[in-house]
């Protein structure tokens, strides 16, 4: 418990630190070398929500069919880790329509000769927002290992069960 606080904390240092060095760095890279980014950014979060969708097809149909109102069989007794995959398309999602909006209006603001006049500081502010969505990607990324964990750890007693029934098995024949 300790362990993960003081994780999350560095993490946290490190995510702001990279984010304020942004700002000041970033004041010198011209918003076209930092549009690849944001773009880059995007597809990763795209495919990031094809994936999870394709994980919550496989590993809990019937659940879906209930969600949309088909009658179906039984639930499977692992729905309730259905909120634990969804949770990065949901943080992709939203991140992904951040990334729409940036695409749309970061233009718009080039046109606007008020804010030209300080070109630099929003150049800063852009690479500032890159490195936090990208931080936050980052952390997205890592949150589609814990579906994969949780089916993992359900394996393992799975097989622990069996191999304890095997061996009483042959305890009984003796």
């Amino acid at each position: 418990m300790m362990i993960r606080r003081i994780t999350f904390l560095v993490a946290a240092l490190l995510a702001s630190a990279l984010c304020v060095w942004g700002f000041f760095a970033g004041r010198e890279v011209p918003f076209s070398q930092q549009w690849p980014l944001y773009e880059a950014l995007r597809n990763t979060a795209s495919i990031i929500f094809a994936v999870v969708g394709a994980w919550l097809a496989i590993i809990y149909p019937e659940r879906l069919k209930l969600s949309f109102g088909k009658a179906s069989g039984s639930a499977e007794a692992g729905s309730a880790n259905v909120g634990l995959l969804l949770l990065p398309a949901v943080h992709s999602t939203i991140l992904l329509v951040v990334l729409l909006l940036i695409g749309v209006i970061a233009p718009l603001l080039k046109q606007v000769p008020t804010l030209l006049m300080h070109v630099s500081l929003f150049r800063g502010l852009s690479y500032s927002c890159l490195a936090a969505l990208t931080c936050w990607q980052v952390v997205i990324v890592v949150m589609t290992l814990f579906p994969a964990e949780t089916v993992q750890a359900a394996l393992d007693r799975e097989n622990a069960h069996n191999d304890m029934n095997a061996q009483r098995g042959k305890l009984r024949r003796r």
